[in-house]
């Protein structure tokens, strides 16, 4: 009988007192996606959360990005022809070296993105909120020149958020 009593405290003792291995948190971080050198054309991503999920050098033309949660994505040089980012939030992200060419941006949300050497040939930009982006200057001056409307998520309107005069 003491034996058990024994047993059982030297059992207890290892489980509570002795260190367990990290548990992981993928219940409440799942880890990111990754679509890098991927062929995405025409894929649909529409609404989907995408946080933080890599799309480096990928090729994304004609893919539906509308609704989608990308904050933290990286997407460094892609191609993204008539891409889809309508209401878009992308927040943090690195979108840099893209290539935006007739791609319709309207009313999404690039706070605080890194949008370096990205070009935005023919891009709607509608309502698009580049609120603390960091942009070349000759970006700023190209997209001021068609910068019009207000983000229906954030109330910025896009010359506001460019620094347009």
């Amino acid at each position: 009988m003491k034996l058990r009593q024994l047993a059982a405290f030297l059992f207890a003792l290892t489980i509570f007192i002795l260190p367990r291995p990290a548990l992981a948190q993928s219940k409440y971080y799942a880890p990111p996606l990754s679509f890098s050198n991927a062929e995405l054309t025409r894929r649909d991503f529409s609404g989907q959360m995408l946080r933080a999920a890599e799309f480096s050098n990928a090729n994304m033309d004609l893919t539906n990005f509308s609704n989608a949660d990308l904050r933290g994505a990286i997407m460094s040089a892609s191609v993204m022809t008539e891409a889809n980012l309508h209401g878009a939030n992308l927040t943090n992200a690195m979108i840099d070296q893209v290539k935006f060419t007739k791609a319709d941006l309207s009313d999404a949300v690039l706070a605080e993105t890194i949008l370096l050497r990205s070009t935005f040939e023919g891009a709607d930009i509608t309502g698009a909120d580049f609120t603390d982006a960091i942009m070349d200057g000759a970006q700023v001056k190209e997209l001021c020149t068609k910068a019009s409307g207000i983000n229906s998520q954030t109330g910025i309107s896009t010359r506001e958020s460019l620094g347009c005069r």
